[in-house]
């Protein structure tokens, strides 16, 4: 098994990324691997509405740059983490660029990461931590994932690189997040052969300006 998780911080190191690797942490001592991709740093562009991973089906957002190679990373991994800091309450520009296209093509592509394992955390300075986390989510609900919890929200504090370590009830929540996303992937690896997914229904579109 294996879990990708995207850094969307301008900060390789930041506490994003230990927030993340906490995360990780837990799921590799359950022997799951994980990869963690830094977006937060790379110039990517938003989605520029032109439909072709609709038209073509060929998994790729028309726009080339790393984005197609990291969503072939998330149609090939059981698990996926999103990983955000706070940017005046909102995702960081660059991390959503990247889930506004990748989403679109896999939603675009047979739903690839429907029944996927999904899983959001957000570091923050001092507020909107859960307006960025709650953001994040929509991507995962979005798609028909399947997400694990903590026992709180996945909000992790912290200013300069890693004081977000020293924040003991943010690290307990990130490592009962990894504990949980280990388990519910293992269940789901266990499952799949003995209990049968619900079908697919195709989307209906309902528009309220006729």
């Amino acid at each position: 098994m294996k879990v990708v998780a995207f850094n969307g911080s301008p900060r390789e190191k930041g506490n994003t990324y230990h927030a993340i690797r906490i995360v990780a942490d837990e799921l590799e001592k359950e022997g799951i691997e994980t990869e963690i991709i830094h977006v937060g740093n790379k110039l990517i562009r938003g989605c520029i509405a032109c439909n072709q991973c609709i038209k073509n089906k060929d998994e790729k957002c028309a726009i080339q740059d790393d984005v197609n190679e990291w969503i072939q990373k998330m149609k090939h991994a059981q698990g996926i983490i999103l990983g955000s800091p706070v940017h005046y309450s909102a995702i960081g520009g660059t991390m959503k660029g990247f889930l506004d296209r990748a989403f679109y093509v896999a939603g675009a592509n047979n739903s690839m990461l429907r029944h996927k394992v999904g899983a959001s955390v957000v570091a923050v300075r001092r507020s909107g931590g859960v307006t960025t986390f709650n953001q994040l989510n929509n991507y995962i609900n979005y798609s028909e994932m399947i997400m694990p919890n903590s026992n709180y929200w996945n909000v992790i504090h912290g200013t300069r690189p890693g004081e977000a370590l020293q924040d003991e009830e943010g690290v307990q929540i990130m490592r009962v997040l990894g504990k949980n996303m280990a388990w519910l992937m293992k269940l789901i690896g266990n499952g799949k052969e003995s209990v049968e997914k619900p079908e697919k229904e195709k989307k209906t579109y309902t528009n309220f300006i006729r």
